[in-house]
């Protein structure tokens, strides 16, 4: 399985990057990227060093680490930049904070991300059919999460994908072990979103297509 959605000590996990790379290796994933919540403040502290870790460690275990970045309640008409400010440090996959129903993300997120040419939305929240569209068109991924709480809306961000043919990715969001998911699990949060079971492969198809575009 590959994930790409998660969190360490850098932000508000509770794993040293290492460790959470051994972690999800046992749990059998073959690829995790690395996506702190990150700002202005504090991308350049911490996309520099995921880049420095997969580099030492790649060569060395079975599990791929992909650094990363969520950009995370950044207002809207700044999005853009920090995307752009996140791939100049080297970030490998560039998540962003959608607009879900238990925080509080400015209205406007989830588009500024999907303009802003994001390669994932993460948890969109009550996502607009209009938003979906233009996913579809700028070959944005929409998160469906393991995460409790987030995942309320994957029902509803999975019939208006399916719906209108935007791609989708599985992701668990993880900030801490009992976070971590195997294939099975996924498989079942992907049913419990309404979808058959064939859209996981769909899903893992799209991270793989994703991770190699952005070698």
């Amino acid at each position: 399985m590959i994930d790409l959605h998660s969190h360490t000590i850098f932000s508000d996990g509770v794993l040293i990057p290492a460790e959470l790379a051994r972690r999800a290796e046992h749990r059998g994933l073959t690829a995790i990227a690395m996506t702190d919540h990150g700002d202005f403040s504090n991308m350049d502290f911490i996309i520099p060093r995921i880049r420095a870790l997969a580099l030492k460690l790649n060569s060395v275990i079975q599990i791929t680490i992909i650094p990363g970045i969520e950009i995370t309640h950044v207002p809207p008409k700044l999005i853009a930049d920090a995307v752009a400010r996140a791939r100049e440090l080297g970030a490998k996959i560039v998540v962003v904070h959608g607009e879900t129903i238990v925080e509080l993300v400015a209205s406007g997120t989830n588009r500024a991300a999907i303009d802003a040419g994001a390669d994932i939305l993460a948890h969109p929240g009550l996502i607009t059919e209009a938003d979906v569209r233009a996913a579809k068109e700028n070959n944005v991924l929409l998160e469906i999460t393991a995460r409790k709480g987030h995942s309320l809306t994957n029902g509803h961000v999975a019939r208006l994908a399916e719906h209108i043919g935007a791609k989708m990715v599985i992701d668990t969001d993880s900030h801490g072990p009992g976070d971590l998911i195997d294939a099975a699990m996924a498989k079942q949060v992907v049913r419990g979103a309404g979808l058959s079971e064939e859209f996981f492969e769909r899903m893992q198809e799209n991270a793989r297509v994703l991770i190699s575009k952005n070698k």
